[in-house]
């Protein structure tokens, strides 16, 4: 442990995000408990935790620092990230989820939300309470983790301690959402789920418990330290056990969650994995015969079939930065009925506009299990174009190599360029995006053509821009 706390070093865009206890510990999540009730005004929150060794003592930590601030607090004990959004939702309370997602096991974090699972980041009153506890770190020096105990001798306590109780989420948190699917007419399915000793572990058996669902778990056991793989499924080293289980099992499917279960990703009955573009597509379908004439978001790097799919549906599409501040901000503002991210994020007005993996695939259920198709061809319709996946390229100057690309491509024929989230360039058979990484010396190119031939060269002319010598 150092002798100073740099905080610039744990506080994220969206969240807070170490490791323990060599950046950040117990005390100081005391301190971000109390700095978290002072910004937010809250007389009452609601925690959970993941199954990171780390959480429960972190999370009863922040508890503390929000009672002695005056705050009521509601502690859901083990929850996927998802539950905690519906626990704030239900209860119109301010919340805090401490998770560090997929991270390694000496990793924690904690994911901030307003009352209505309304989101905290830098520009929401993640930097206030940033600026807050650095404030309170420097009265309590040379001590670098000061027990709030300490901090409350010097005048900052609240009048009256606030109190702490338990609570049980997981049975309303499973019926809220299975009242948002029709499941009436689902035909029987074997399904394989993969929790990666996340979060799925915990939620899926609940959810799934009354549905017509031959329920195959792998790794369900809650395990931080992720023995049998990163639980992370956008990579293709960690659906591999799953791929060949879903062909062992004959199953219809499979679907693979991250480690605080928020995020859910669907291989189909051939060990394919499904585009999460192609499920964005299939959902917005689904939610806007519910909702007709609804808005949709997709970010920029979502498929062209995304667009098209909800404009065929009779809804509106509207296209947006990545990352999910950037959705959440456009659904409230429009009024969006779901968003949907290529990173497997899918968001729902029904659920606070808060993004829920397990609603995602509770939809995925419903459609597969109402027809006799398989999923490869229940999906083929939305899966239209051919796309490279996110490919990073480490550079020197982000810039420079952007502006090298943007000169190549500007000034030809039938093509078009916008600067919405790094650079975007369009013709009449494919788009490419490539855009900065906030916090590496990265570019991130995406790029989708209307074959694979195309988009094969598109994906190498660019790449060889963004990597020469």
């Amino acid at each position: 442990m150092t002798a100073a706390v740099d905080l610039s070093q744990i506080v994220k865009a969206y969240d807070v995000r170490g490791v323990v206890p060599d950046q950040w510990d117990e005390p100081l999540a005391e301190l971000f408990g109390a700095a978290f009730v002072k910004v937010t005004d809250a007389s009452a929150i609601v925690i959970g935790h993941d199954m990171r060794p780390s959480s429960p003592g972190l999370s009863n930590a922040f508890a503390r620092g929000a009672a002695a601030q005056g705050a009521d607090v509601t502690l859901i004990g083990l929850c996927s990230t998802d539950q905690l959004y519906f626990a704030s939702g239900q209860l119109d309370l301010p919340g805090a989820m401490f998770t560090a997602s997929h991270n390694p096991a000496q990793y924690n974090g904690i994911k901030m939300c307003r009352a209505g699972a309304a989101p905290v980041g830098q520009d929401t009153g993640l930097a206030e309470i940033r600026t807050l506890a650095e404030t309170w770190l420097a009265t309590e020096a040379p001590t670098p983790f000061p027990k709030l105990s300490a901090s409350l001798e010097q005048g900052r306590p609240h009048p009256t301690t606030g109190t702490i109780t338990h609570r049980e989420t997981l049975t309303d948190y499973a019926a809220h959402l299975l009242s948002l699917v029709d499941l009436s007419s689902m035909r029987p399915l074997k399904v394989v789920v993969d929790a990666g000793n996340g979060m799925g572990g915990h939620t899926v058996p609940t959810v799934f418990a009354d549905l017509p669902v031959d329920l195959i778990p792998m790794y369900f056991e809650l395990d931080g330290t992720f023995p049998n793989h990163e639980a992370n499924p956008l990579d293709p080293a960690n659906i591999v056990d799953l791929q060949a289980r879903v062909l062992a099992e004959g199953a219809d499917l499979g679907l693979a969650f991250d480690g605080d279960a928020d995020r859910c990703f669907v291989v189909d009955e051939q060990g394919r994995g499904v585009s999460p573009s192609a499920i964005t597509a299939l959902v917005a379908a689904r939610e806007l015969a519910k909702h007709p004439g609804g808005t949709v978001i997709h970010n920029l790097i979502t498929s062209w079939s995304v667009p098209e799919v909800v404009r065929e549906n009779g809804g509106t599409p509207v296209r947006t930065r990545v990352g999910h501040s950037f959705i959440k901000q456009e659904m409230a503002t429009t009024g969006a009925i779901f968003g949907g991210e290529h990173s497997a994020h899918y968001y729902f007005r029904d659920f606070w506009n808060a993004d829920t993996g397990m609603l995602a695939a509770l939809h995925v259920l419903a459609a597969l299990g109402g027809q006799e198709t398989p999923l490869s061809a229940l999906v083929s319709s939305y899966d239209r174009y051919a796309g490279s996946g996110e490919i990073n390229s480490t550079v020197d100057d982000q810039k420079a190599r952007t502006e090298a690309v943007r000169e190549t491509y500007a000034g030809l024929d039938g093509i078009t360029t916008d600067d919405l989230d790094g650079l975007t360039v369009t013709s009449q058979d494919w788009w490419f995006n490539l855009r900065p990484s906030n916090t590496e010396p990265l570019l991130r190119l995406n790029v989708e053509a209307r074959d694979e031939a195309t988009m094969t060269k598109v994906r190498d002319e660019v790449l060889a821009l963004v990597r020469a010598r």
